[in-house]
This record gives C-alpha cells, sequence and structure tokens, in this order.
C-alpha cells in the first residue's frame, strides 16, 4: 500500500545524495549546508554515544551507504549525541528546520526523546525509533531485548554449574556455603544480600555466586535484558551475590562496582553477567586486577572485536552478537520507504508502534570461526594480531582452519 509522500517547503542550497553532518561527537558544531531543491527527500540519524564501538564503526556508515545506495537523490543529516540527551534534542531540531522528513532515533534518554517524536510529527515528519523503543514513535527497529538477556543468563548458568561440577567445588566450605536471601536495592543502584553473605555462608552445597552487571537503569533496553537474566536464572541452582545498573553502561564504573564486590565476597564470585562487552571489559580487568585466574565466567553482548579477541584468549566466556549492520540496513531501507509514503510491513507491534525485531545469536569460543570469520564481521588479520596469535591458533582461526 503507497500513499502520496508528503511534501515540504525547503530553503536554501546544498548538496544531493550528501551526507551532512551536523555535530560532532559530543554535540559540538552545527553543518550550514541544506537540503538541495532537487532532493527525494531529507533522512536525519541521530545516534546516542560514540563509547560504544558500534555506532561509528558499522551503524552511520552502513546507515549512509544503503540510504544512498537507495535513494541517490537524499540528503542524510547525521549526529552523534554524545551521551547528552539535551545535545540530542538540539541536534533533532535542527534537522527538522532543515526540514528533515523522517528522523531515524536512537535516543540517549528515551523519556526525553518522547518530546522530539512530538516536534517531529508537529511538522510532519515521522520518527523511527532505532534500537531503543521510544513511546509514540512512527515504527521501530531493534532486537528482542529481553531474549538477549535469556541468552546472556542461560550462557552464565550453564557455564558456572558446569565449571563447580568440574572443579569440584572450591573445597573451603565456607566459601562453598551459604544462605539464600532476597536482595535489596542500594542507592548507589546495587543490591546485595542483606544477611551479608561474605560472613553468613552456611547452610548451602557448594552453589555457584555470579554478579550481575546491569546497563543503564535509566534504559529501557538495559531493563529488558535484566528482566530476560532473571528469567533464565530463575529455578537454577545459583546464588546472585549481588547486581548492579551500570550509569551510561560506563565500563569503568562496571570496573570499579565490580572491583567492590570481589572485595566483598571474596572466593565467592564464580560468573559475572555483564550486559555488555564494554562492560565485560571492565569487569575481566577487575577480576584480573584482583588475581583471579581463571577469571570468573564472563557473558558480553555486541560482538565487539576486543570482545572477540577476550572470547579467544578464554577471558570472556560469550558474546551476544547482533549484526548491527543488518539493523541499520533494515532502518535505512524503511526510512526511504517511509519518505516515499509506502507503508512498510513490519513483524510485530509493541505498544501500539509497529516494529520490526532482528534475531540475536550467542556466540562462544567455538562460534567464533563459523559465525565471526565465516560471516565477514572479522577477519582473522583484524582477531589475531600478535597479542592473540597463539591464542587464534590454538583456537583453529589461522592457517584457514575453523574449529
Amino acid at each position: 500500500m503507497t500513499r502520496p509522500p508528503r511534501t515540504r517547503t525547503r530553503r536554501g542550497l546544498g548538496w544531493v545524495a550528501a551526507v551532512v553532518l551536523l555535530f560532532g561527537v559530543g554535540g559540538c558544531g552545527v553543518g550550514e549546508d541544506r537540503p538541495a531543491e532537487g532532493s527525494e527527500g531529507t533522512i536525519g540519524l541521530l545516534l546516542p554515544e560514540a563509547q560504544t564501538a558500534r555506532y561509528e564503526a558499522s551503524d552511520r556508515p552502513t546507515f549512509v551507504s544503503v540510504v544512498s545506495r537507495r535513494c541517490p537523490d537524499c540528503t542524510v543529516l547525521y549526529a552523534n549525541a554524545g551521551q547528552d540527551a539535551a545535545a540530542q534534542l538540539q541536534q533533532a531540531e535542527s534537522m527538522l528546520a532543515q526540514g528533515a522528513d523522517v528522523l531515524v532515533l536512537d535516543a540517549v534518554d528515551t523519556v526525553a526523546a518522547a518530546g522530539i517524536v512530538v516536534q517531529a510529527k508537529r511538522l510532519g515528519a515521522q520518527v523511527i525509533a532505532y534500537d531503543r523503543f521510544v513511546d509514540g514513535a512512527d515504527y521501530y527497529v531493534s532486537y528482542d531485548y529481553e531474549f538477549i538477556g535469556f541468552l546472556l543468563g542461560s550462557a552464565l548458568a550453564g557455564a558456572v554449574t558446569e565449571r563447580a561440577r568440574a572443579d569440584g567445588g572450591t573445597g573451603d566450605p565456607e566459601a562453598d556455603a551459604g544462605t539464600d536471601a532476597d536482595t535489596d536495592a542500594d542507592a548507589d543502584g546495587s543490591s546485595h544480600d542483606d544477611q551479608n553473605s561474605q560472613d553468613d555462608r552456611t547452610g548451602r552445597d557448594e552453589r555457584p555466586g555470579v554478579l550481575l552487571v546491569h546497563g543503564s537503569a535509566t534504559e529501557p533496553n538495559a531493563l529488558a535484558i535484566a528482566a530476560g537474566t532473571r528469567r533464565a536464572l530463575e529455578g537454577e541452582d545459583i546464588d546472585v551475590l549481588a547486581e548492579y545498573y551500570t550509569p551510561d553502561w560506563s565500563p569503568d564504573k562496571a570496573t570499579e562496582w565490580t572491583e567492590a564486590m570481589l572485595t566483598r565476597f571474596p572466593g565467592q564470585v564464580d560468573g559475572i553477567l555483564a550486559a555488555n562487552d564494554g562492560i565485560a571489559g571492565g569487569a575481566i580487568a577487575a577480576a584480573k586486577a584482583a588475581g583471579l585466574d581463571p577469571v570468573p565466567v564472563t557473558t558480553g553482548q555486541d560482538g565487539e572485536l576486543a570482545a572477540v579477541q577476550r572470547i579467544v584468549a578464554g577471558d570472556q566466556f560469550m558474546t551476544v552478537y547482533k549484526a548491527t549492520d543488518q539493523q541499520a540496513q533494515t532502518a535505512a531501507e524503511l526510512a526511504v520507504r517511509v519518505l516515499r509514503g509506502e507503508e512498510p510491513q513490519t513483524t510485530v507491534v509493541i505498544q501500539g508502534v509497529a516494529t520490526q525485531l532482528l534475531a540475536p545469536r550467542a556466540v562462544a569460543a567455538a562460534d567464533v570461526g563459523h559465525v565471526i570469520v565465516d560471516g565477514h564481521v572479522y577477519s582473522t588479520d583484524e582477531i589475531c594480531v600478535p597479542a592473540y596469535a597463539d591464542a587464534c591458533e590454538r583456537a583453529g582461526l589461522l592457517d584457514g582452519a575453523t574449529p
């Protein structure tokens, strides 16, 4: 089904099939270029931050490339908010002032971003929420984050249970035993055993202990991952020693908290559920600084190159790979179709918003060859730099071999 594309008044001169940089990372600087009179339309891409590698390395270039190929006479406006919700609002306002017909919005703050949706609709533009759900958007392109949490929790539960069985416990009765207790949240976003399981761990028979290091408590995807994690761990013979919602998904803050928990629960942390690869890197750094060898079983998400290298080396147990290029391609194609007045089919409706959900993939060491290398996510040259050459050889990634 097709409807006539909307026409909007445009001012000034610019360039066609162009990418106009409105703000650099951190929200500094405003571009003066405007879409050309002959442009088929204008699509704005608003990304939240650059700390996570995927945004500048994958999402942005893939999105721009697909729009340029599908709509050569379209103009793409781009901005990265540098984790600043106020800056993102200004970026969106600037795009709308330049005549953006469609905004593809990965919100820094999904509550504040509702204001962007209101302004866009007032001006006749449509909004595609990207990766993070925004109430009132016209479309939503993302992954099933609760399912991602379930993958993380399931992988963690299986691995710590298997390691505990293989090790036959720690051999320390005080470390291998304890009591069940409900957890209460601290003011810093963490929760812990309110009977202080460091001092009272009697009555439990060698149950593995884990830390849950979630993403930001203000981000719906982080909450969905946490919900999926809890669903996976429900009924497992595992103790959740403490959990923490990491402000801004900051690896540094995850490192600090993990260091404190390893001190608080000496010899008791068998696994760390890290909600993404940046947090995983921070947690693993904390474990290594504490002298743990091997480090606790640690999960991750995003399939970042550094995480893949840690998996090959045996420091990180797994990651959940999301094909961000596929996600960006889907959003770009959707944006072009919406710009042209079409009504694209989607897979599901979430809170009244037509949604396209994509499927994630759990990747452990045995999967790196056929999922990451054969899938052309990263080459062996990128993964197997000198520091990881021996690990790659043991994993069968060199000389064309796969495990």
